[in-house]
């Protein structure tokens, strides 16, 4: 019997604009109270522009929930499934207003972020407190799933896509392939203050030690922003790719290994901008899959679930680390200064 009881869970990510009339507003909530220039949210809509406007995002976790609803009904608990987003609709507050007029009283949150960083972990669940503040007393208690960079059902899955493009590969080119996976990059002085670096290492780590072929492998980073003088996580897979051309390797093999699904930092800080240096380089590029809504990473959700129901339930982690504690630390993955 649970020492608590839930009676929904509420998927929580970043959001997306689903338009062209979407992409300005929206990239103003992301970049709201960081004095980003009009004219480099200019700059980052046209990417959007390439993609019609829309982002995949959204979508991509309604089919995330479509797929969680089944496994729960099938094999329980079957509570219901709410979606709430930072930054775009159906916004947080919006959702756990419905969650309270619905008479939901406890909720479970699932993140869609596998790591520990304030951007991954910390400002959600600072977003879930401000959301529950705006809707007043009738808000539910929400409480955040733990961390799962190290569970097998999502680490399995990449393992499964990189062997697969491996195999796609001459075996007479493996020995100049080289794996590069890759993680959104992070204010360095941020980084330091939370697990991310060592997660993201020891997630690459296992995926490789699951490998068909023994293939070198590095983690590099993407999607950096903010201002130049700020020192961000490097290597950046673009000069990754300089150097790999450089060194005579044949073809390079990408995991963003950073996130769950294919949203719009995959599709064109990688699928455009990645594979279209590799290209002008001669690399061969292979891209895989995200997660998405393979069974198993659903399955593990499920898992996740019922560790909080089911306080018995084995917390399953791969590795030499343990498990991510359910209750973060009150000063864990402190806010990043902002430059004066």
């Amino acid at each position: 019997m649970a020492d608590v009881d839930y009676d929904a869970i509420i998927v929580v990510s970043f959001g997306g604009p689903e338009g062209p009339d979407d992409v300005m507003p929206f990239l103003e909530n992301v970049t709201r109270g960081r004095d980003v220039p009009r004219d480099r949210l200019l700059e980052v809509a046209e990417n959007y522009a390439l993609f019609g406007g829309v982002s995949p995002i959204n979508q991509q976790n309604r089919d995330l929930i479509a797929a969680l609803k089944v496994e729960l009904r099938e094999h329980g608990p079957d509570l219901p499934i709410y979606f709430g987003n930072r930054n775009w609709n159906p916004y947080l507050a919006d959702t756990i207003a419905e969650m309270a007029r619905d008479g939901i009283q406890r909720a479970l949150a699932f993140v869609t972020s596998a790591y520990s960083s304030y951007s991954g972990c910390r400002q959600y669940r600072d977003n879930i407190d401000k959301a529950r503040a705006e809707v007043g007393a009738t808000a539910p208690v929400i409480e955040k799933l733990r961390a799962f960079w190290n569970h097998p059902g999502f680490v399995e899955p990449m393992a499964a896509g990189v062997n697969a493009a491996i195999a796609a590969i001459p075996r007479e080119r493996r020995s100049t392939t080289r794996i590069v996976y890759t993680a959104h990059s992070l204010p360095v002085g941020s980084a330091r203050s939370c697990d991310y670096e060592l997660q993201l290492r020891d997630a690459c780590g296992l995926v490789s030690e699951r490998l068909t072929d023994s293939i070198e492998w590095e983690l590099a980073y993407q999607s950096r922003s903010g201002p130049p003088a700020v020192p961000w996580l490097e290597p950046d897979i673009l000069a990754v790719l300089d150097r790999l051309a450089e060194q005579g390797r044949t073809d390079v093999i990408n995991l963003p290994v950073g996130f769950i699904c294919d949203h719009m930092e995959v599709k064109f800080d990688l699928d455009t901008q990645a594979a279209q240096r590799a290209d002008q380089l001669g690399l061969n590029f292979s891209r895989v899959p995200t997660v998405g809504t393979d069974p198993r990473f659903v399955a593990m959700i499920r898992e996740l679930i019922l560790e909080r129901i089911e306080p018995a339930t084995e917390r399953r982690a791969l590795g030499s680390l343990a498990a991510r504690s359910d209750v973060c630390a009150v000063d864990c993955c402190p806010a990043p200064r902002r430059p004066k």
